[in-house]
């Protein structure tokens, strides 16, 4: 779980995740990311032995954090959960499933096959048009490649070493998925989305980047 200025749902979204009943142990390691807020505070404050805590001395960016937290996980299974409220932690019991069943190594949820709430025209042109070059890229059934509920296999990513340090990992995880022709098995999920002025991150230059991304691990020698 990427941590960068979440105080105000961080609580939350933690006691969402450590009280799911899903069938599998739980083990949460929480990313701060130089937050300049309450959020190391908060972590510290919840008293459950499951949670793992991760610091970085100043912010470097939500792949940097997925980095840390994928250097310091020892399950079968990593699940990607965003600190704020857009994704709703009880999605996980539907989503595991496939993996759990040996039905699929790798599963996103997907907005755009569900429901989105709240999100702006402009972040959805942009998402469904990152697809949309990620199908065309990688010949790829896809339908929502920005997606923060990557729920992955960790052996899959053995020998994976991720390089980004921003928003575009979201774009380096499913390219070099794709590349090694793992296949990513959609399930539709919920979606509320958040405003710039409730705390969103993202903005255009992370769209640009995420094309340079998508471009740069579609001709790269090797995934």
């Amino acid at each position: 779980m990427p941590v960068y200025n979440e105080a105000a749902t961080l609580a939350e979204v933690v006691h969402r995740v450590l009280t799911l009943d899903i069938g599998v142990d739980i083990d949460l390691i929480a990313v701060d990311d130089g937050s300049t807020d309450d959020s190391v505070a908060i972590l510290h404050a919840i008293p459950d032995p499951r949670l793992r805590i991760a610091i970085h001395a100043e912010n470097r960016g939500k792949g940097a954090a997925i980095r840390t937290g994928l250097n310091a996980a020892a399950g079968e299974i990593v699940v990607i959960q965003d600190a704020d409220l857009e994704y709703d932690p009880s999605q996980w019991e539907t989503l595991i499933q496939p993996i759990l069943s040996r039905d699929a190594d790798v599963v996103y949820g997907s907005r755009f096959m569900g429901r989105p709430v709240g999100m702006r025209w402009q972040n959805r042109a942009a998402n469904v048009a990152l697809t949309a070059l990620t199908r065309v890229l990688f010949r790829a059934r896809i339908t929502d490649m920005e997606t923060c509920y990557k729920l992955i296999r960790l052996d899959v990513l053995d020998d994976v070493r991720l390089e980004a340090s921003r928003f575009d990992v979201e774009p380096e995880i499913t390219a070099r998925l794709l590349r090694r022709g793992v296949q990513i098995h959609e399930l539709p999920i919920d979606y509320v989305a958040r405003s710039h002025e409730d705390g969103k991150k993202i903005g255009w230059r992370d769209g640009v980047a995420a094309v340079r991304t998508l471009i740069k691990w579609r001709i790269r020698p090797s995934a």
